[in-house]
């Protein structure tokens, strides 16, 4: 009698304990995340709890067996070591494959982007597209930076800091992670060969990137930015103001100006470069870097002067000759005058 109540404990004993084990097997192995779907992404916001996750992964329709899920979670302490991010997961996925992933923070990177840049709120937007950032989160930081930093970074200089590029960051990364990311890319951009060519021109980096900008802002072709570079470089080792238009129509800030007329180059700004020497407190523009190496490596001339050629083609005429500069002023005027009433008549008719 006793032999056979043990035999049956040992049998209650053994299905109950291949129950559990199969159970065990089925939470762990089996696939429960998109199952039968494509891969997706999920994003983890910066402020998410376990609970959070367990919303994202029902609401979008991710888990097939939420509490499978979260009962595995919970045993391998995900609930308390939840990461943010942005995460491709696969089809098919396992409890233990997913918790696994999420826990390591194995995120999927996201690139970021900016150009065509001229004051920080445009920076702020584009910067932190992709991004689990604020906007204004970024330029916050940002002005804190540009008002601490010991690296010669001030406001009016602080977008020589970026150089527009294609970068990889992660989703989360932090606003000050961010700044100090951009920091390292300024670094390994100005290498020795770079550094160098600018202290030959009697140039810091950042003089270097503002001169650039205002180059960028004169020329819409690469093979003339380094003429151009060099005129202006002229210009300042004889102290001869720069008198460059772009700077006018940053320091009256509206960048809807076609046309410079007299009235700008009265208004009172450090970018003025009619009425103040030497380069304006930062650039006008986020410069490309095609334009950093136009200054840096600029065509060596004697030319003090450049005009807009009258054939329209983007070109400039250049000149150390101040007559010789009114001559091509006046031809140029004269060939804008005879479109504007080729327009005028075409509108006409």
């Amino acid at each position: 009698m006793k032999g056979a109540r043990r035999l049956f404990i040992f049998l209650v004993l053994s299905v109950l304990l291949i129950t559990f084990s199969f159970y065990v097997y089925q939470i762990c192995y089996t696939p429960n995340i998109l199952v039968g779907k494509e891969s997706q992404l999920l994003i983890i916001p910066n402020d998410a709890t376990f609970e959070t996750v367990q919303t994202l992964l029902h609401d979008g329709g991710y888990v097939q067996d939420l509490m499978s899920f979260s009962f595995l979670a919970r045993l391998m302490e995900y609930d308390r070591k939840v990461k943010p991010g942005r995460y491709v997961l696969h089809s098919n996925m396992s409890n233990l494959e997913v918790i696994r992933f999420l826990r390591l923070g194995r995120q999927e990177p996201v690139t970021i982007t900016f150009n065509n840049v001229r004051l920080l709120p445009e920076l702020a937007q584009k910067i932190t597209r992709t991004i689990g950032m604020r906007p204004e989160e970024f330029e916050a930081e940002l002005v804190g930076f540009a008002m601490s930093n010991t690296y010669g970074f001030t406001k009016d200089n602080i977008l020589t800091m970026f150089i527009p590029n294609t970068y990889e960051v992660y989703y989360n990364i932090t606003p000050q992670q961010l700044i100090d990311r951009m920091h390292d890319e300024y670094e390994l951009f100005w290498n020795e060969e770079r550094k160098k060519k600018a202290e030959a021109i009697g140039l810091s980096p950042v003089e270097v990137s503002i001169l650039a900008s205002i180059v960028q802002a004169e020329t819409v072709k690469r093979d003339e930015a380094p003429v151009i570079a060099g005129l202006y470089l002229n210009r300042l080792k004889k102290g001869i103001p720069l008198q460059a238009d772009p700077t006018l129509v940053f320091a009256v800030g509206d960048f809807t100006i076609k046309r410079v007329l007299n009235e700008h180059k009265e208004v009172d700004s450090p970018y003025n470069t009619y009425k103040y020497r030497g380069l304006p407190p930062g650039p006008i523009n986020m410069p490309e870097i095609s334009s950093i190496d136009a200054v840096l490596n600029y065509k060596s001339s004697n030319y003090l002067y450049m005009c807009a050629r009258e054939d329209f083609s983007g070109y400039h005429n250049f000149t150390s000759n101040l007559a010789e500069h009114n001559r091509n002023a006046q031809r140029y005027q004269q060939a804008l005058s005879r479109e504007q009433r080729k327009a005028r008549a075409q509108s006409r008719n």
